[in-house]
């Protein structure tokens, strides 16, 4: 892989992880208008370990705090988190319904990934609940207000995640949305619970690789693909975590639809 599609294929994982707009929508899109060969999972584990390192950076001081808390012990200042000692123990409750679902239709979710109609369907139908989701927020509590009901919810929404086209963030902020948390704090707990799927699935690749090794030609890709994720990354959650703050989701549900839109025209084109 030339390192120039390593850069163009890593900025994009770094915008669309964490934007509602889904990283494996583009990611499939990208390559088969541009006719470039598949990058094959040795790459696309190398962009999930980058954005995995930015989501890790960005709330290292929020993990560390809540971890404590979890055992007990009295770590960090923020007063939100403090509010909610039981944080991590919802966390892992609400990773496990996409853990379950990613390991039993992983081959499913790979199919749908090379289907065009699918993918764009659900850019436009995950878009619409975004909307809805955004005009029912009441907005009422904060990351230190969640429940145990309110977890299990979001992260039976996050199991969704694994159909090309749905955003993980998307559909886990809307639905935070739903359940009464304000957008910067459905943002948050959604980049929280995004950490454990990410790190699960970049653990379960890494060790398909050390079984098989790495090929040579693709070791620089791979490293400049870690690399340049992470850095867009980081600069993508700090920019949207500041844009909920001030703005709805609108721009992203327009964007979405006329993205999915524009897929489906090409699938029909090229059939």
């Amino acid at each position: 892989m030339p390192i120039w599609q390593a850069v163009v294929l890593g900025t994009i994982q770094g915008l669309t992880e964490f934007l509602p707009i889904s990283s494996s929508a583009h990611l499939a899109v990208v390559p088969y208008v541009t006719g470039w060969r598949d990058q094959g999972i040795e790459f696309d584990i190398a962009l999930h370990f980058g954005t995995l390192l930015a989501v890790f950076a960005y709330f290292f001081r929020d993990w560390l705090q809540i971890i404590a808390q979890g055992f007990g012990i009295q770590q960090g200042s923020d007063p939100r988190l403090a509010g909610n000692p039981k944080l991590l123990w919802l966390l892992v409750a609400a990773t496990i319904p996409a853990g379950v679902i990613g390991l039993l239709f992983e081959k499913q979710a790979e199919a749908a990934g090379n289907n065009l109609y699918s993918i764009g369907t659900m850019m436009i139908v995950i878009g619409v609940f975004m909307a809805w989701a955004d005009r029912r927020a009441r907005q009422s509590k904060d990351v230190g207000q969640v429940s145990m009901a309110d977890a299990l919810i979001i992260g039976a929404a996050q199991a969704l995640s694994v159909i090309p086209g749905t955003s993980r963030s998307g559909i886990t902020i809307s639905t935070g949305l739903l359940r009464g948390l304000d957008r910067g704090s459905a943002a948050r707990f959604s980049f929280l619970l995004a950490m454990p799927v990410i790190a699960g699935a970049a653990l379960k690749n890494f060790l398909d690789i050390w079984k098989h090794g790495l090929a040579p030609d693709m070791q620089a890709a791979f490293a400049v693909g870690i690399v340049v994720s992470a850095a867009v990354g980081a600069v993508t959650i700090r920019f949207f975590m500041d844009f909920l703050r001030r703005r709805s989701l609108m721009f992203f549900v327009t964007y979405r639809i006329v993205f999915g839109i524009l897929v489906i025209a090409l699938a029909i084109f090229r059939s």
